[in-house]
């Protein structure tokens, strides 16, 4: 439940009758669909999760990529940051921008660019990490790829990750296509999680996705995107066995491109 009383289904019931989603969960869900390892992000909705997380990491290695985060805002959070980085041994960094339930719910619209952000970049530069964004869709303040054009150029050594594929919208596609070939750069990557989600309107196996991911692969390339599933919170419209198989049932791939969109790319960006 939102704090303004509006409620919204969080996890399918398919999980079972406890409502969380835990690692043993994913595990047994990741397991019956044959994938290897999957990355955690952290969602603003469920709290931050950075001591799990850490734990996650420790028992299951070859499993997770877990993220860790920060309010940027927060006291001290340069200081918590290095010690995610430095001494936990995050890999990965996610921001949650998105207005809503990310940090522009929470604080008033900042550029992701700023003196205060780019300093959490050049730490993650400098740790050989990778920062996941999700800056919602192109109605938000947070959507800005102006920003994060700024942050790849900057930090060349810093992997970027755009979720959501920039959160495309049917009467926006010509600005989306703009700012995918704004950020057609050897330092950016783009996960499809949540897609079906996102388009909302469309039915498995998913045509309308589809087609925005075939246009986006002709504008990126199979080796700049990542599959995904955004479960739990996606998979209240689907199976996850759906949110799975859905791109081997369109001809927008060859085999190899399958084989990078679903592990070869997330291996290089997360797990190596």
């Amino acid at each position: 439940m939102w704090g303004n009383g509006e409620v919204f289904q969080l996890i399918s019931q398919e999980y079972g009758d406890c409502w969380n989603f835990p690692a043993e969960k994913a595990l047994e869900l990741m397991d019956q669909n044959e994938v290897e390892r999957a990355v955690l992000m952290h969602g603003s909705m469920y709290g931050f999760q950075n001591q799990y997380h850490f734990r996650l990491m420790q028992r299951f290695p070859d499993r997770f990529c877990a993220s860790c985060t920060v309010d940027p805002y927060m006291t001290n959070h340069m200081e918590t940051m290095k010690c995610y980085l430095e001494e936990l041994g995050f890999l990965l960094v996610k921001f949650e921008i998105s207005s809503g339930g990310g940090l522009m719910g929470c604080h008033d619209p900042f550029s992701l660019a700023s003196d205060r952000m780019m300093e959490i970049y050049e730490l993650i530069e400098k740790n050989h990490g990778v920062v996941a964004l999700d800056v919602g869709d192109i109605t938000m303040p947070s959507h800005q790829p102006e920003s994060i054009e700024k942050i790849a150029d900057t930090f060349p050594g810093l992997k970027v990750v755009v979720c959501h594929l920039l959160a495309p919208m049917a009467d926006r596609m010509n600005e989306w296509r703009k700012s995918l070939e704004l950020l057609r750069k050897d330092n950016v990557w783009f996960d499809i999680a949540a897609l079906p989600k996102i388009v909302g309107t469309d039915v498995y196996p998913y045509p309308e996705v589809n087609k925005i991911v075939a246009e986006a692969k002709d504008i990126l390339g199979a080796d700049r995107m990542m599959w995904g599933t955004d479960a739990p919170f996606a998979a209240v419209l689907d199976t996850y066995e759906h949110l799975s198989d859905y791109l081997e049932k369109a001809a927008v791939f060859t085999k190899e491109e399958l084989e990078n969109l679903y592990y070869k790319n997330a291996y290089q960006v997360y797990f190596s």
